[in-house]
């Protein structure tokens, strides 16, 4: 069966034991019958008395897997793994029943698929930033790529699995159907992408899109079905247009396939332009299949002669493939008062685009091979799971664009890369030295936008040069992490200097001396803690006096280094030396939450960004220094809601118990002289604030969510 899409709707209405091995039996045709049945009757046996929730018996489900998985595999031992994967985690059989009866080859695929679902909750270590459900998402998504690394057919395996449960959700709880869904459409969707599996990924994508956004599948779902024999007609309408012309150009060994674009990816366009779905001109497109290379250049040429192209949409993959592998030739042109994109490719290209990685496990095709290099790339270790999560994620689900070096290699990096993202993508001492970028020979910032086709040069300094506060403008995982290692080795550099400055300052004592004090005390691993925690800084001064008194008794015995506070309004100092006042710095106008540190001359305190390039020369000229801190304000604020709520008996007091219930505390409440309008000035903890503005706005229209506290009551995002 070479139809996928036939092929998976036969796969979703299959419901018995009898049904789901003959299926099997059919697409495996090709491979060892007899080993496949000793796998499938293992399974069964194993699976006994197991049942899904939809009442099914449990080993449909492998079995089912195994027949999605031959159409990705070239050999048994995928689809012998696919019939077993569950075996090991859910029944009382393990690894080396699988060894013993398959070999090695299938229990290593087995294990690595295993492993994959293999979380156990002393791994779950969520921040205070991140929940339980995001944790799990996250080490499920690092154990697949980990996974996969030793072996890319287990990652295979798994995004079949993942496919079949998707065609199943419907037995599931609803908030489960969600957790899925969203799990899929951010891990497992963009890992097909990456491996060029255009079928499992918009499959994927669609059925997310289904649980996740119901509301707004069923309106794509409606007008295409309502419009169907329309589109079908201008479709056909326009691949008879394209036949004749390839045919009277002496195209002639050619094929056509005409496509409505996928429901997903009409909802992105529809929320990247903000327009309805009636709005959106390029619904149709059209696919031409040719045999040679040279063939696709005629026909693309053919096109573009005969009708009006949007210049702006013509993309080469062929020249210069996607980094999935991805090849073709991309336009979008004007038939009478549609837009229809087409794309152009040769059948080589088609499977490699259709069944990405794995199409060069079945063919010998003469087109790209995906590169899984970014797997390599990724760094595992180190790292809290949910930054890895982030990072990886970030690379997985993107635009890509293709920018040149000086010497015309090829990096392919995220849309919306800077040219320092391309500076690490050279290499990481490039991005960490890196100096004046170059755009087309024309000098710029190294946070400028880079754009398809851009040929990008990189000049260096001798020196690493940190930019901490350029992390979240870089869009690769490679960029932030590279940069974010080189500024926490910088941070910790500078507050070992500035903790030793403190000291310095207070002991009045030179820097050899102060270093001696702390090693005597054995405080060197963890002397820089003293510049963020004044606890500690107490304690390190009370130990470092007794020392100083045990040691010169006469000299320092009514000496007192006690440390005292000051407040200047929103800013604490602590010192053992008489303060007048505190100035801010103009040169890094260092603002609320930045991190700060303070120098002391003439009894005034100047305040700098700790990062901030005259900080770092007055710290390492050992300028007299003392320890400041913002003063924590009172997290609770005022703000103001204008609701509108429907004017019927019960829904004030509604609204009511909703805050209460979101632990908002109700200072007034004011009804307008039209009744449907309230307002409500009310209490709320400002590290709930988002969370608290989001879950009212999908409940209820809100017409204003002001601060109070804000002269300009600058309103809530």
């Amino acid at each position: 069966m070479n139809n996928f899409s036939a092929f998976i709707e036969k796969i979703q209405n299959i419901h018995t034991l009898d049904e789901a091995q003959k299926t099997l039996f059919e697409v495996s045709s090709n491979f060892n019958q007899q080993l496949i049945k000793e796998a499938m009757d293992f399974a069964i046996l194993a699976h006994k008395g197991q049942y899904r929730k939809s009442g099914e018996e449990y080993v449909i489900h492998p079995i089912l897997v195994a027949s999605i998985t031959s159409f990705f595999s070239d050999n048994e031992d995928m689809i012998i793994a696919a019939l077993l994967h569950d075996v090991v985690e859910d029944t009382k059989y393990e690894f080396k029943d699988i060894f013993l009866k398959f070999g090695a080859c299938i229990a290593h695929l087995v294990e690595g698929l295993t492993k994959i679902t293999d979380i156990r909750a002393n791994s779950l270590i969520p921040s205070d930033k991140i929940d339980e459900k995001l944790a799990k998402s996250a080490l499920t998504f690092r154990n697949m790529l980990i996974s996969s690394i030793k072996d890319i057919r287990v990652l295979v395996i798994k995004l079949c699995d993942r496919l079949h449960n998707m065609l199943t959700l419907d037995a599931l709880r609803i908030e489960k159907q969600k957790r899925i869904a969203e799990e899929t459409i951010l891990v497992y969707a963009p890992i097909a992408h990456r491996l060029g599996i255009s079928t499992l990924k918009k499959y994927l994508e669609d059925l997310s899109f289904k649980y996740l956004l119901p509301s707004e599948y069923q309106k794509i779902d409606k007008f295409i079905k309502e419009n169907k024999e329309d589109l079908t007609l201008r479709l056909n309408n326009f691949i008879s247009k394209i036949e004749m012309l390839l045919s009277q150009n002496g195209i002639s060994d050619f094929e056509i396939k005409g496509r409505i674009k996928h429901y997903y990816s009409i909802y992105l366009k529809m929320q990247r332009k903000g327009i309805s779905i009636e709005e959106v001109l390029d619904l149709l497109a059209i696919r031409v299949l040719v045999k040679e290379k040279l063939e696709c250049y005629e026909s693309f040429g053919v096109v573009h002669l005969n009708f009006r192209p949007l210049i702006s949409r013509f993309k080469d993959y062929i020249a210069i493939p996607k980094e999935n592998g991805y090849q073709t030739l991309h336009t979008s042109v004007f038939d009478e008062n549609n837009v229809i994109e087409v794309q152009i490719r040769t059948f080589d290209m088609h499977k490699n685009a259709e069944f990405g990685i794995a199409a060069h496990w079945k063919y010998k095709l003469d087109s790209a091979c995906p590169n899984t290099d970014w797997l390599n790339n990724l760094t595992f270790e180190n790292e809290k799971i949910e930054d890895f999560y982030e990072l990886a994620k970030n690379d997985l689900f993107r635009e890509d664009i293709i920018v040149y070096s000086p010497k015309f290699d090829t990096f392919t990096l995220p849309l919306g890369a800077t040219a320092l993202d391309f500076a690490y993508a050279v290499h990481t001492e490039v991005g960490n030295k890196a100096k004046v970028a170059y755009v087309n020979k024309e000098k710029v910032s190294l946070l400028t936008t880079l754009k398809n086709g851009d040929i990008v040069k990189i000049e260096t300094d001798e020196k690493e040069i940190p930019r901490c506060s350029w992390i979240d403008a870089l869009k690769t995982s490679k960029a932030k992490l590279a940069a974010k290692q080189l500024c926490n080795h910088r941070i910790k550099e500078v507050e070992n200097d500035i903790a030793l400055n403190l000291l310095k300052t207070i002991f009045d004592l030179d820097i050899i001396k102060i270093k001696a004090l702390i090693k005597a005390n054995y405080l060197c691993g963890k002397i820089y803690k003293i510049v963020e925690d004044n606890n500690f800084l107490i304690d390190v001064v009370n130990k470092l006096s007794k020392t100083i008194k045990e040691r010169e008794k006469f000299k320092y015995l009514f000496k007192s280094y006690k440390l005292k506070s000051y407040i200047f309004d929103n800013i604490k100092v602590l010192s053992n030396k008489p303060i007048n006042d505190i100035e801010f710095s103009f040169c890094c106008h260092p603002k609320r939450g930045d991190e700060i540190v303070g120098f002391l001359e003439n009894k005034k305190v100047t305040i700098h960004h700790k990062l901030c390039s005259t900080a770092t020369d007055l710290i390492k000229s050992r300028s007299n220094m003392v320890y400041v801190e913002w003063i924590k304000e009172n997290s609770i604020s005022k703000y103001l809601i204008i609701v509108n709520l429907q004017n019927k008996k019960g829904e004030l007091a509604k609204f009511v118990s909703e805050l209460a219930k979101l632990d908002i505390s109700i200072a007034s409440i004011e009804l307008g002289v039209e009744s449907d309008f309230c307002k409500v000035e009310v209490e709320i903890d400002e590290k709930k604030l988002d969370k608290i503005a989001q879950k009212l706005k999908q409940t209820y229209h809100i017409i204003e969510f002001t601060s109070l506290k804000d002269a300009y009551n600058g309103k809530v995002k």
